[in-house]
């Protein structure tokens, strides 16, 4: 199978999605003609680019267009998923999509299939505070035959989102010439915060642990990674981490938001070790807590960990040109 080249197509799933529109934008800086699948609205600009063909598609549908037949394309960027944590949704926009992906790649037997996963797929139940997070790293166990049924797999892992991409990942264990690409906390112009902060309480923002880097992933750094996996040949299925070069601490994180974006005003970090004391002290009452207050959610979201991006680089090339604060000035609108 040969590199994506010339005017090759590239077919992207979720192209309206924050991560699927980077992608499509990526796709077509590099010339590439793309086909972009959305199940929603189209992206209003599109329809002045004529190397853009939006087709309206629920990958979820049994026998859809997508299951007959996948066009003739050099690649397949899947960034079409659900975001929440509802098992039923995720069993049907995640999961079942993904099989319909794979269904029309075995029928076309070409394309290149690059999979936008995500960090939430490793076990932080195995890891330790102040270790470095690698593609070595052990992901979230699954029971045997997960994938017969998916819906009770996702109702009983530590995290449902987690999950569904973990499946993801299953199968497409024995492919040939595919991506997996992990992203960090995805982040850009929109949707400056993240889930790997802290929580809200009325006005006042804690942040747990100001040490230890964030894996953060700038959008537009996801799909420059993407394209360049459709572009290039791997055997197998390769895996890789996709981190920004410049990953701040939660504590600069939290300065330079509130300088550059305004917010949050009001704010408190909690150490980490201290969170993790208190919700070893609730683990009785676990079952009926919110995510933080749940050991397994806490290391998965919170534990001070490195997370170098030393594979992207390897097999992927590039190098960000952009610090934190020039990235989230630009977020902002501002030079």
């Amino acid at each position: 199978m040969g590199e994506v080249t010339g005017r090759k197509t590239v077919l992207v799933t979720g192209a309206n999605g924050f991560v699927g529109r980077a992608c499509v934008a990526e796709a077509r800086r590099h010339g590439l003609p793309v086909i972009a699948l959305y199940r929603a609205q189209p992206v209003v600009e599109w329809a002045s680019d004529p190397g853009i063909t939006a087709v309206r598609l629920d990958l979820s549908e049994p026998g859809g267009w997508f299951a007959r037949q996948l066009p003739e394309s050099g690649a397949v960027i899947h960034a079409a998923g659900h975001l929440g944590a509802d098992p039923a949704a995720l069993k049907r926009d995640t999961v079942d999509a993904t099989r319909a992906v794979l269904a029309g790649r075995d029928r076309d037997g070409a394309a290149r299939l690059v999979l936008i996963s995500s960090l939430a797929v490793y076990d932080f139940d195995a890891l330790s505070p102040g270790q470095t997070l690698t593609e070595a790293a052990a992901l979230i166990p699954l029971p045997e035959g997960a994938l017969d049924d998916p819906e009770t797999v996702l109702r009983r892992v530590r995290d449902a989102y987690a999950g569904a991409k973990r499946l993801q990942e299953v199968m497409m264990r024995d492919l040939d010439d595919a991506w997996i690409l992990r992203p960090g906390a995805i982040w850009g112009p929109g949707r400056t915060w993240h889930a790997l902060q802290g929580f809200r309480v009325w006005k006042l923002f804690v942040t747990i642990g100001s040490k230890g880097e964030l894996p953060l992933a700038h959008v537009t750094h996801v799909a420059r990674a993407a394209v360049e996996a459709a572009r290039t040949p791997t055997e197998g299925v390769t895996a890789v981490n996709v981190f920004d070069d410049d990953r701040p601490t939660r504590g600069r994180f939290l300065r330079v938001h509130r300088h550059v974006q305004g917010w949050p005003r009001l704010s408190v970090t909690v150490p980490y070790t201290a969170w993790l004391a208190l919700v070893r002290l609730l683990g009785p009452l676990s079952a009926v807590l919110p995510g933080l207050l749940r050991e397994p959610v806490l290391r998965a979201r919170m534990m001070p960990l490195r997370f170098p991006n030393t594979r992207l680089r390897h097999a992927l090339g590039g190098a960000d040109h952009a610090s934190f604060e020039d990235l989230m000035r630009a977020a902002k609108g501002q030079p």
